[in-house]
């Protein structure tokens, strides 16, 4: 029976946990490119125990950012700093994640703490956004949209697999498209953002026709051996949106397309939902799960998942496969190391690099006082190796 600490394998590539660290915007990039900052934020994850760590999602295009302060993959020049990236993930024993994706329609943003609106298109840090039809998101998202072409539509496609080359080069060694959050993948698969009369709406069939063809412009790109996932907005909470049942049948879609995992998210395609449960624990949890059952793919999903002893209950469970973590993993770098140590994990000490273990398994002072050895107060080992 597996665990939270218990390693998985996806093609060919082991991680050495169950979690995941997810990707999260933190708009600290110039023309795109990454720095200092994400060198030392990916890294402390990834040296905090973390078994997958992606950076924030990575725009193919220039308007695929969220705003001009997001990280970018759409030029050569990006590559060395999303490589340092990887390299100190790795380095530091957690396997290296990108997760590809386009805002669409819910691009051109003001940072969330000047207000997370949609900056105009003659605004100097704004531009023309595009989505599968003209239709405004609506609320802090007015402007007018730019329908896109058929021909816009492969010149995308052709920047998804552009951009797989640049992460491939850059050493990342999972990769996964963003096709939730509202943003345009999702947008052409939810009926409130895709009106389109061509092979690209209508039907469910043509709705997904983007992401059939965007994961097949990777994968002839990606290589076989690594991980090809992607985050579905499965359920717009909307009568008129997506539902689950549509989500379900798409994953069964994408798996003959070449997808190894499905990450199961929001729809987010509009403010008017209803029956959201944000605040319950876990609550993606089963719907992940019949995915895992139905369609015979290994699942993952995120949202209020920082418990855990939930974490580790749905992974022993075996409804999903991966935990992802977005807020908890902020709030703290070693969370993983911090979750083995309240389950009672037999090392919790082993999830750190070798020389930080080493520092505190010697530390002088009286037995247990850093959780280690294990003493009666914090339990005895919770599986065997």
């Amino acid at each position: 029976m597996p665990d939270l600490f218990s390693p998985f394998t996806l093609k060919g590539v082991t991680l050495r946990n169950r979690i995941a660290m997810s990707p999260m915007t933190m708009y600290r990039s110039v023309d795109g490119r990454m720095g200092d900052f994400h060198v030392m934020l990916m890294g402390s994850r990834a040296a905090g125990g973390f078994g997958l760590v992606f950076p924030e999602q990575i725009a193919i295009t220039p308007d695929g950012r969220t705003g001009t302060s997001c990280a970018g993959i759409w030029d050569d020049s990006q590559i060395e700093g999303l490589a340092r990236v990887a390299a100190i993930i790795k380095d530091m024993g957690a396997v290296p994640a990108i997760q590809l994706g386009h805002t669409g329609r819910k691009g051109s943003e003001k940072k969330p703490w000047h207000g997370k609106t949609q900056l105009p298109p003659d605004h100097p840090d704004g531009w023309q956004v595009r989505a599968p039809s003209a239709i405004p998101y609506g609320g802090r998202y007015p402007y007018p949209v730019h329908a896109l072409t058929v021909e816009e539509i492969r010149d995308l496609h052709r920047a998804y697999a552009q951009a797989a080359g640049r992460a491939l080069a850059a050493g990342f060694e999972w990769l996964e498209m963003h096709f939730a959050h509202g943003y345009l993948g999702a947008s052409f698969f939810s009926p409130l953002a895709n009106q389109r009369t061509d092979e690209y709406g209508g039907s469910l069939e043509n709705r997904l026709r983007f992401h059939r063809e965007a994961l097949d412009a990777v994968r002839a790109v990606w290589p076989e051996r690594l991980p090809l996932t992607m985050r579905l907005g499965s359920d717009d909470f909307n009568e008129q949106g997506v539902q689950f049942d549509d989500a379900v049948r798409a994953i069964g879609m994408m798996k003959e397309h070449g997808l190894d995992l499905a990450d199961l998210s929001l729809g987010m395609n509009t403010d008017e939902v209803t029956d959201l449960p944000f605040g319950e624990v876990a609550f993606m949890v089963e719907r992940a799960h019949r995915v895992r059952r139905e369609v015979g793919i290994p699942v993952g999903v995120s949202w209020n998942l920082g418990i855990p002893a939930v974490a580790d209950r749905v992974i022993r469970e075996e409804r999903i496969d991966l935990v992802f973590l977005g807020r908890p993993a902020l709030s703290n770098p070693h969370w993983p190391h911090w979750a083995a140590r309240e389950l009672g994990h037999w090392d919790p000490l082993s999830l750190l690099p070798e020389d930080w273990s080493w520092w505190l398994r010697n530390r002088p002072g009286p037995e247990g006082s850093l959780g280690w050895p294990p003493t009666a107060t914090n339990g005895p080992p919770s599986r065997t190796t």
